[in-house]
C-alpha cells in the first residue's frame, strides 16, 4: 500500500467487507426460513423457489443497468443506496407479510427491495477494492470475498441461536435487527475515500466488451461459479432437514453454516498463499472437488456423509467467484466498471439459475437429491472454461 494513504483506504476496504456481510444477510437469512414460510403461510415449494429466483433476477437486472448507470451516478451515491435498499428489504421482511392481505406478496416485495441492494453491492464492492492501491490484488480480492462467507456463518449462527432462545415464531424481530448493519454501513460509505478504477475515457466501451470473446468466456465462468455455489448453499438447510432427516438446528449448522465456513476458509487460505500458487490450477482443482462433493451429498445415502458433502462443496466453490474476478481483471485491465457489472450479471444469473434448476428438477422428480445432483453440470462446464482460459492472451 502507498505510504500515507493506507489508513484511509483500509477504511474503504472495511466498508466493502461489511458490504459483503450485508449481501450475505440478503442471500442467506430467508433460506433459513423456507420451511417456516411453508408451514406458517401455506406456501408451496414452487412459490418458495420463486423467492430465490426473484432475488437473483432482480440482482442481475440491477447488474445489467449498472453497466451504464454507475459511472454516471457515481460510486458513493450507489454504495449508500445499496445499503439502504438492503435495510428496507430486511425491515419489510419482518413487517410486510403481516401487514398485507397476502403474506406471500409481502415476502415478494421485501425480497425485491433487498435484491436491489444486493445487486448494487455486487457491482460496486469488487471494483472499488480493485481501484484501491493495495499490493497483491488477487489475495486482497480473495480475502474481501471471504467476508461474504463469514457473513453467512454469522447469519446462520446468530439466527440459530436466536431461534433456539426466542423461538422461530419471532423471526420477524430478527429480520428487523439484521437491518441495523446495512444502515450503519450506508453511513460509513458516506465518509470513506473511493478511488476511480479506470481514468475517464480510458476504459473499454460496452461495445468492445461485448465483442470480446475473452469477456464472454469469463462471463460463463462467473455464471457457473455462482450456480455451483448457490445451488447447494440455497438448498443446504432444506436438504439437510427434508432430505437427510435431521433437525432444523443441526440442519442449519451442518448445512449452510459449515458450507459458508469452509467457503470462507478456502478464500482466506488462497489469500494468504496467493503469491505462491497459480490461480487457474487452483480453480480447476476446486472444480473437481466440487463435482465430488455434489456426488457425495446426493448419492451417499447416509446423512452424515451427505452433510460432509455439503460442507466440502463450500470449500470447493470458495475461490471460483473471486478467482474469476482476479483473472478477468488481469487479462482486461481496461475493462472498468462495465466489465465488473457484466461479470456480476453473469454471477447473479448463475446464482438465480442454479437454485432454480435444483428446485424445478426436485419438484418434477419429487426428490431433492435428484435436484441437487443436476447441479453437478455447473462445475463440469467451469472446468472446461478454465481449460480455455489457459489459451487466452491478454486483451490490449
Amino acid at each position: 500500500m502507498r505510504d500515507g494513504t493506507a489508513p484511509n483506504y483500509q477504511h474503504t476496504l472495511f466498508a466493502c467487507c461489511f458490504g459483503y456481510i450485508t449481501q450475505a444477510i440478503v442471500n442467506s437469512f430467508a433460506p433459513l426460513l423456507f420451511l417456516t414460510f411453508q408451514s406458517e403461510f401455506g406456501i408451496p415449494l414452487e412459490q418458495i423457489t420463486l423467492l430465490v429466483t426473484l432475488n437473483f433476477c432482480i440482482q442481475l437486472t440491477v447488474d445489467l443497468l449498472s453497466v451504464k448507470l454507475v459511472d454516471r451516478i457515481g460510486y458513493r451515491p450507489c454504495a449508500v443506496a445499496a445499503n439502504l435498499f438492503a435495510a428496507l428489504g430486511l425491515v419489510g421482511l419482518g413487517t410486510l407479510p403481516s401487514l398485507l392481505p397476502d403474506p406471500y406478496i409481502g415476502l415478494l416485495c421485501s425480497v425485491a427491495l433487498y435484491a436491489v441492494g444486493g445487486g448494487l453491492l455486487e457491482v460496486l464492492v469488487s471494483p472499488i477494492v480493485e481501484a484501491c492501491p493495495f499490493d497483491n490484488k488477487a489475495g486482497v480480492m480473495a480475502n474481501l470475498h471471504s467476508f461474504y462467507c463469514w457473513g453467512c456463518v454469522l447469519v446462520t449462527l446468530v439466527s440459530t441461536g436466536f431461534f433456539a432462545l426466542a423461538g422461530v415464531g419471532n423471526w420477524r424481530i430478527l429480520a428487523c435487527l439484521w437491518a441495523v448493519l446495512p444502515l450503519a454501513n450506508a453511513l460509513l460509505f458516506t465518509r470513506v475515500p473511493i478511488p476511480t478504477l479506470v481514468p475517464e475515457g480510458k476504459g473499454m466501451s460496452l461495445g468492445e466488451l461485448l465483442r470480446s470473446k475473452v469477456i464472454w468466456l469469463f462471463f460463463v465462468l462467473m455464471l457457473c461459479s455462482g450456480a455451483a455455489e448457490q445451488a447447494m448453499s440455497q438448498w443446504a438447510s432444506t436438504f439437510a432437514e427434508a432430505g437427510l432427516q435431521v433437525s432444523k438446528t443441526v440442519g442449519d449448522l451442518a448445512g449452510p453454516c459449515a458450507f459458508s465456513l469452509l467457503m470462507g476458509a478456502s478464500r482466506a487460505i488462497y489469500g494468504k498463499f496467493s503469491e505462491k500458487w497459480d490461480l487457474v490450477p487452483f480453480m480447476m482443482g476446486s472444480g473437481v472437488l466440487c463435482i465430488a462433493s455434489y456426488l457425495l451429498a446426493t448419492l451417499s445415502g447416509n446423512a452424515a456423509v451427505g452433510l460432509v458433502g455439503c460442507a466440502l462443496c463450500g470449500f470447493s466453490v470458495g475461490i471460483l467467484w473471486p478467482g474469476t474476478f482476479s483473472l478477468v481483471s488481469a487479462r482486461c485491465p481496461r475493462g472498468g466498471t462495465a466489465m465488473f457489472a457484466l461479470m456480476a450479471l453473469g454471477g447473479d444469473l448463475g446464482c438465480g439459475g442454479g437454485p432454480t434448476l435444483v428446485g424445478l428438477v426436485s419438484s418434477a422428480a419429487g426428490d431433492l437429491n435428484i435436484g441437487l445432483l443436476a447441479g453437478v453440470i455447473f462445475p463440469v462446464v467451469l472446468i472446461a472454461g478454465l481449460l480455455l482460459v489457459r489459451r487466452t492472451e491478454r486483451v490490449k
